[in-house]
């Protein structure tokens, strides 16, 4: 709390100090000549919005195994406010300030925060109940700042960025802001962007700390670098390397209750067995790799997709040895007019059931499908094999995925069995635009298990039947 409210009270003092300079300025150049010039009210004024509004009602269907029942039906309404502003430049400085609240209307799901409800708007069963009958929305009540920056361009090309930022590299899959959830991942220290090598984008940052999407913060050091070459406008190659050292991220369930047994999904080695750290407790690691990615027109008409990937993780700073996998993705599809089909095949390998590659600062609900069942990679590794098709009719944008998961080694089944089929989801969304500034979205997900991840039918690790709707209506400013 503390470092939360230093971090405020340092920023809105930047953001000060850079203001009165401003108007300083202003009124000196007033006395010295006649002409106007551009000051920091017009730049003030000439800045653009970050504002919009999403209400969201999200249904979840889904088995549950710890208590040998099926879990209540979750229901989470809730509207997410985000109000902001970023000033255009000046003296090349500009600030972005943008605050964020999440208020939930109603108690019937678990928001992730310690298992019990925030707020007492659920008349008799109110503050205090346990939601781990339900299950998780992540979607908690809150307010606080999304975002404040300073960005400066004094050199040509580049831009550095100061403060709490958003953060979208490549295709999310490995440094992602999650806005998918109503509550955002960012992230609070420096990053630079620069551009003066024609097609190439170089950039580099330290974080400190990162707000994650069940509004805990985790602090510790995130460094980051992304080369990115543009062989086309529509193709590029990029090389990156993500070095993370921060304690109790995602793939460590928050839960010590948990360590050595549920963690990284569960159903792998236990804490009676490990000889050496725990790869959830001690989860530093780096990760390097490169991608090619692109859509090349082959005539007016048709257009060819592909893409290509590869990435090593490994331990550092003390991070546990166990940490040692890999990951690849391999695909491609063609398109035609406004619509498009691929097959991919993507793994995230284990280290002989010990330990499986992560993404901790992902966009892990885009990926292995929208249930997130898989949002940590289990023990036993991932490959996923997926068909998606996406288009539109008329302003209609529909957009579908079939997956089929599998593990990477083989896990302990019911009966002494072993099994590596997890199972396969289907998804499908249509979106549609009632006017420039109001979307609607439509979102299905279905889960279905083959082999059972677990021991037991109880078994709390095992990934059971979900369904989960959604229906999103936004405003943008």
């Amino acid at each position: 709390m503390k470092t939360k409210t230093v971090f405020k009270m340092n920023m809105v003092m930047a953001c000060t100090v850079l203001a009165l300079a401003g108007m300083a300025h202003s009124a000196y150049a007033a006395e010295e000549e006649a002409v106007a010039e551009y000051t920091f009210l017009d730049a003030i004024k000439d800045g653009k919005q970050m504002t919009n509004f999403r209400l969201r009602y999200e249904n979840v269907n889904q088995e549950a195994f710890s208590s040998g029942s099926k879990l209540k039906t979750g229901e989470a309404f809730t509207l997410r406010s985000l109000i902001g502003w970023q000033t255009a430049p000046y003296k090349n400085f500009s600030i972005g300030a943008q605050i964020t609240d999440v208020h939930e209307f109603n108690d019937d799901f678990n928001d992730r925060r310690n298992n019990l409800s925030e707020h007492s708007n659920g008349g008799a069963a109110g503050a205090g109940l346990n939601k781990a009958q339900y299950p998780n929305i992540v979607d908690p009540g809150f307010t606080d700042i999304n975002q404040l920056y300073v960005d400066w361009t004094g050199i040509k090309n580049t831009k550095v960025r100061l403060g709490r930022q958003q953060l979208n590299l490549d295709n999310v899959r490995f440094i992602g802001d999650i806005a998918f959830r109503q509550n955002m991942q960012v992230f609070d220290g420096v990053s630079v962007l620069n551009k003066s090598i024609q097609d190439v984008e170089l950039f580099a940052a330290h974080f400190d700390k990162v707000r994650q999407i069940t509004t805990k913060d985790r602090h510790g050091n995130i460094d980051i670098v992304n080369a990115k070459y543009r062989i086309s406008p529509s193709e590029s190659l990029v090389g990156y390397g993500y070095l993370i050292d921060v304690a109790n991220l995602g793939q460590n369930n928050g839960n010590p209750a948990a360590i050595g047994t549920a963690a990284q999904g569960g159903n792998g080695l236990g804490a009676s067995q490990d000889t050496t750290k725990s790869a959830t407790t001690d989860a530093s690691s780096k990760t390097f790799g490169t991608r090619l990615d692109g859509v090349r027109a082959v005539n007016p008409d048709w257009k060819v997709l592909y893409t290509a990937e590869y990435a090593k993780q490994t331990d550092m700073s003390g991070g546990s040895p166990l940490i040692d996998a890999h990951y690849f993705k391999l695909g491609g599809g063609a398109a035609y007019g406004a619509w498009s089909v691929r097959l991919d095949h993507e793994k995230l390998s284990s280290n002989d059931g010990q330990y499986a590659f992560q993404t901790p600062l992902g966009t892990n609900h885009l990926f292995q499908g929208w249930a997130d069942h898989f949002l940590a990679t289990p023990r036993q590794g991932m490959e996923d094999t997926f068909v998606t098709v996406a288009g539109a009719i008329d302003k209609v944008k529909l957009y579908a995925e079939y997956h089929v998961f599998k593990s990477d080694v083989k896990y302990q089944s019911t009966g002494g069995r072993l099994g590596d089929k997890y199972g396969s989801e289907f998804d499908i969304s249509a979106t549609y635009p009632f006017s420039d500034k109001v979307l609607g979205k439509v979102e299905y997900a279905n889960f279905n298990e083959s082999d059972i991840y677990g021991t037991t039918l109880q078994n709390a690790a095992r990934k059971g039947d979900k369904e989960i709707i959604w229906v999103t209506g936004m405003y943008t400013f």
